[in-house]
């Protein structure tokens, strides 16, 4: 297996993008104009927020291609049930996706390693199903919890009247089945291209238990048909609670979720 600095690397060499940390008052407003663009106007974090936290020594990261700035990641450093890295925010230009979010991941967990860290935990939305294969399939993070109106409502230009549910995931920055999962993401992009690449296969994945299956955009669905979007909303709330409850496990599989 390579090492996980070798991994950022040539996640980053296989989607055409320099990975490297905020360091410029320039860098901290360019995060803050790719959250407006990508989540939706004042979403966007305060540069000097920004600032602070990277003055600290958090990884606030940016992916950059022919002088433009293509992706962000925000993390900061917790300590609730361990000391680990919260990765808050990421977000990737719609026409660089592809592989740069990966990179970014990678590169976090690179920086984090360097200094000591073993764990990174972020949020997303479960029903987010291009979210479900990135971090659970390609980057192997496991599921910890489930967080209903996470955030509450955030009436924002993304989510609408949508309620902010979340999975909470872990990511053990030194297990061999991360690294495992990631060697083959990488292998499946040199083979491909960096495009989409399908999950890794799960040891615990199967065909029994309690499925879920994904819609294949989620987000156009909300767009499109926000009563049909929470009626699917309400029928996964239906599930994942008494999932969790019951202390299931879950994995993605074939575009869809297992609870054993």
């Amino acid at each position: 297996m390579n090492s996980p600095r070798d991994q950022a690397d040539a996640a980053a060499a296989a989607c055409a993008a320099g990975i490297r940390s905020a360091t410029r008052l320039e860098d901290y407003a360019e995060i803050g104009r790719l959250l407006d663009e990508t989540w939706g106007r004042g979403s966007g974090a305060d540069p000097s927020f920004v600032q602070a936290i990277a003055h600290a020594g958090n990884t606030v990261l940016l992916a950059e291609r022919d002088g433009s700035t293509i992706g962000a990641l925000v993390g900061v450093l917790g300590w609730d049930d361990g000391v680990h890295v919260h990765s808050h925010v990421a977000a990737v230009t719609p026409d660089a996706r592809g592989g740069v979010g990966f990179a970014l991941k990678l590169e976090q967990r690179a920086v984090a390693l360097e200094h000591g860290v073993s764990e990174v935990r972020w949020t997303y939305d479960p029903l987010i199903r291009r979210n479900a294969h990135l971090n659970l399939g390609k980057l192997g993070a496991t599921v910890r919890a489930y967080l209903p109106d996470f955030y509450g409502r955030l009436d924002d230009e993304i989510t609408g009247s949508d309620h902010s549910d979340r999975f909470e995931v872990s990511w053990q920055l030194n297990s061999p089945d991360v690294a495992a999962a990631i060697d083959l993401a990488l292998t499946r992009v040199s083979q491909r291209g960096a495009g989409a690449v399908s999950p890794a296969p799960r040891p615990s994945a199967s065909a029994h238990g309690i499925r879920f299956e994904l819609h294949p955009d989620f987000e156009a669905l909300r767009l499109a048909d926000a009563r049909a979007a929470a009626e699917f909303r309400d029928a996964s709330r239906a599930v994942f609670g008494p999932a969790f409850d019951e202390g299931l496990a879950v994995d993605f599989v074939d575009g869809g979720y297992v609870f054993r």
